[in-house]
């Protein structure tokens, strides 16, 4: 059976939300699903956030077949407050963009306009030609869920919802209180007509449940891409200096400077054998480089700040750490714990119940979490998997700490008795999802 999947992120554009459709088009074929994803043409010049806007190197579709399914690419122009921020930068004409941005972002869910367009055009167009038994969008951005419907309202083929994140019960948007009544709307008014829905988690698919019962909505998690990992696997971090590694992005409620000042400590009390922190692919690093260098200078001199990396190389760079800080993220298990359980290095998960961590999660964070939510998702990982430990709050830190600097001192190295992590491979997920997919196709 042929499954077509809306993807907006989608490799060679570095993002960890274009990981997901990634590994259904390299292994839905496994399992007798040949999937067509729909994309656009990504040039990664900027290597930054202006590589989401600019203008694609080509103004026609490109076709990639391969042995795994096909890739249609398609090609796109950058609306007026894209242009102004690739020609002046992010630091002039903010208000003009965002009205502008504001304006396409709404409308694009009445009629056909913005950067996304394409790919319903070329969606539309494929399936005309070749046909399909099941249509697929992943969001966000969620107006791809607005394409499928229509796709599939059209041509009178199923299609599924796949929730990266929740849609309108996400805090992170702006004028949220405002906004979100409208947007529940749009997501009640498009998602009712999908046959089923996944998502990435326990606590989203329950959150989901509130606002479409019907729904069959099941779990598809991240998982790690077993290939890229097993090429870092081979990788060993040197005797010393004891190196911690994180990748990915912080958010208001992670503890950043709490665990900044339990390392700036540690490396204060240590000058002989400091601890190293490597921050790879981390956005606001200017922001960041800026608090290490005010407040926390002993460990501002043993950090190093790597650009956003794909996937592999990601890994092959993170490798050379002696083990991973990670902050909690509750009841959202996001994507980064995996690849950390698949490179089997010692996973520091902080905090468990620390009050100033506790206090920021009241204040930022940014999912409504359904009654009952179980917010110790990744604790119980770490602890099933045996993978790290998880830090209680910031004196226990400073412990753990003290802890691996003795154990590399006297071993060499740190071990790490990772196992049981099979379940959590990108391989293993899209077999659940081809058999959604067949579910859905009957």
């Amino acid at each position: 059976m042929r499954v077509l999947i809306l993807a907006y992120d989608f490799p060679p554009y570095v993002s960890v939300g274009g990981l997901r459709p990634y590994s259904w088009y390299r292994y839905l074929k496994e399992f007798g699903v040949e999937p067509v994803v729909v994309t656009r043409q990504w040039a990664n010049d900027f290597r930054d956030e202006r590589d989401y806007v600019a203008p694609t190197p080509t103004d026609r579709i490109e076709v990639e077949r391969t042995e795994h399914g096909t890739i249609l690419r398609t090609p796109s122009r950058p609306i007026l407050s894209h242009r102004l921020l690739l020609r002046h930068g992010p630091g002039r004409y903010r208000l003009l963009r965002k009205l502008i941005t504001a304006g396409y972002e709404a409308g694009q869910y009445y009629v056909n306009v913005g950067p996304k367009k394409p790919l319903y055009d070329a969606a539309r167009r494929y399936i005309r030609e070749h046909g399909a038994d099941v249509i697929m969008a992943t969001g966000n951005p969620f107006v791809l869920f607005r394409y499928a419907a229509r796709l599939s309202r059209e041509f009178a083929i199923p299609w599924v919802a796949d929730y990266r994140d929740p849609w309108s019960q996400d805090k992170r948007r702006q004028i949220y209180r405002v906004s979100r009544p409208w947007v529940a709307a749009l997501e009640r008014r498009y998602v009712t007509s999908a046959s089923a829905i996944t998502t990435v988690a326990d606590s989203v698919r329950d959150l989901l449940a509130g606002l479409h019962p019907r729904t069959q909505i099941s779990v598809v998690l991240n998982g790690y891409d077993p290939e890229a990992m097993a090429a870092a696997r081979g990788i060993e971090p040197p005797r010393a200096p004891l190196t911690l590694a994180f990748t990915g992005s912080i958010y208001g409620w992670h503890p950043v400077e709490s665990v900044f000042s339990q390392l700036d400590a540690h490396n204060a009390a240590h000058v002989d054998g400091p601890v190293h922190l490597m921050m790879v692919g981390v956005a606001g690093r200017d922001e960041i480089e800026g608090t290490l260098r005010a407040r926390f200078p002993a460990l501002a001199a043993r950090t190093t700040f790597t650009a956003r990396l794909s996937n592999d190389r990601m890994a092959a760079e993170v490798a050379r750490a002696h083990a991973f800080l990670m902050f909690n993220n509750y009841a959202y298990p996001g994507t980064k714990i995996f690849d950390y359980l698949a490179l089997q290095r010692r996973i520091l998960l902080c905090y468990a119940d620390d009050p100033e961590a506790r206090a920021l999660k009241a204040r930022y964070y940014n999912i409504d979490e359904p009654s009952g939510a179980d917010d110790r998702v990744l604790e119980r990982i770490v602890e099933a998997t045996r993978s790290g430990v998880v830090v209680r709050d910031a004196p226990h830190l400073r412990r753990v700490l003290d802890a691996l600097q003795r154990e590399l001192a006297e071993e060499g190295s740190i071990v790490c008795d990772t196992g049981d992590i099979e379940e959590y491979s990108r391989r293993t997920q899209a077999g659940r999802l081809a058999a959604i997919l067949r579910e859905v196709a009957r």
